[in-house]
């Protein structure tokens, strides 16, 4: 993917680093401890790039780069319809105001209303829940730069080193009835992600104990099957979605960011090409009476949603399965979706050598 100078952007955010400090934070292996198995596996990342990016410094180098009062904030959207007349999306908001849009791109997440609207399938809730944080280390954390996973009696702890100071840390476990009540107090969570953990290394303990309040979340994991993501219709008139409120997924292989960013760039080259096939050329004005604008926009979401469909589909898959195989501990099923995974995808690496094109 080439997101150019705001990706240059982004990799200076969390300090002034220079090109070398910036190359020292790649990471450089993904290192897999199977405590119950006594068993480790390393996966290197080769020719790849990977790194961790905390989503608020992306969201923030993305609006800067929009103009000025271009984002409107607080605009929770509550329904969508097209009116009758014009059959332009008319979004419904939170404080009973209406905006009417000339095409609505639905980023709203994996509750999204704009997919509900398109008609598309509830998604579903994974038996798993996913608590998340970051530990600032003022004196630095002084671990190597790689992305490790410890599995244990079914839960899974991870870390991934965001520059020499900070360290994101996420658990995976068994979702339970009171999580819904703790979810709502950063405190709790982090009290029971302690909890979570006390029989894993004393390292990962003190990693989760020194984590910052305020960056603590706790979330029940949600997904749109395979089958549901293939067969979905993802545009009614000039509305579509992107992101999780079209393909949300497990975190299992750490893609949905990267799929969301790919949506975007895929967006908006077909929005381009197709505009720019009726817009300042000769003859413009006859093209137009020809093809309506409207047309033209629906033409340019439906070759997004082509593009983009068997992508996501492949993705969906893989991490339905893998997800299936994290919770299973039975040695029959793990070595059928092993084999599986195996067949359809070969690489466990390979969904990141996608390439999306360019804008």
């Amino acid at each position: 993917m080439y997101l150019g100078s705001i990706w240059d952007e982004c990799k200076y955010k969390v300090q002034k680093y220079s090109i070398q400090d910036i190359k020292k934070l790649l990471l450089s292996r993904v290192r897999e401890i199977l405590v119950d198995n006594n068993r480790q596996r390393e996966t290197p990342i080769g020719k790849e790039e990977l790194r961790c990016v905390k989503r608020s410094d992306l969201v923030e180098i993305l609006a800067e780069n929009l103009p000025p009062e271009t984002i409107r904030f607080g605009c929770q959207i509550v329904a969508v319809k097209l009116d009758p007349l014009s059959s332009d999306p008319v979004l419904q908001l939170y404080d009973g105001t209406f905006i009417k849009a000339k095409v609505v791109i639905g980023s709203d997440g994996a509750n999204s209303v704009v997919a509900e609207f398109l008609g598309l399938k509830a998604t579903k809730l994974f038996s798993y829940c996913a608590i998340r944080g970051f530990t600032n280390h003022p004196t630095g954390h002084g671990l190597n730069n790689e992305f490790i996973r410890t599995n244990r009696e079914g839960i899974l702890q991870g870390r991934i080193p965001v520059d020499d100071k900070l360290v994101c840390w996420f658990i995976g476990r068994q979702w339970t009835p009171e999580d819904s009540r703790i979810s709502k107090d950063p405190k709790l969570v982090k009290e029971s992600a302690v909890q979570s953990i006390k029989a894993f290394p004393s390292e990962m303990v003190e990693l989760v104990k020194n984590s910052d309040i305020d960056s603590v979340s706790l979330v029940r994991l949600r997904y749109r099957t395979p089958w549901d993501v293939l067969l979905g219709s993802f545009r009614k008139g000039r509305v579509t979605v992107a992101g999780d409120a079209m393909h949300v997924m497990g975190p299992f292989l750490g893609q949905g960011g990267s799929a969301g960013l790919e949506d975007a760039i895929v967006l908006a080259r077909c929005l381009v090409k197709e505009i720019s096939s009726v817009v300042g050329v000769e003859g413009c004005q006859q093209r137009r009476k020809l093809m309506p604008e409207t047309s033209v926009l629906e033409a340019a979401l439906d070759r997004y949603i082509r593009e983009r469909k068997m992508r996501i589909v492949r993705l969906s898959t893989q991490t339905y399965l893998t997800g299936l195989l994290l919770r299973t501990s039975v040695p029959l099923i793990r070595f059928s979706l092993l084999i599986l995974l195996f067949v359809l995808f070969g690489n466990s690496l390979g969904h990141t050598r996608y390439d999306c094109g360019r804008l």
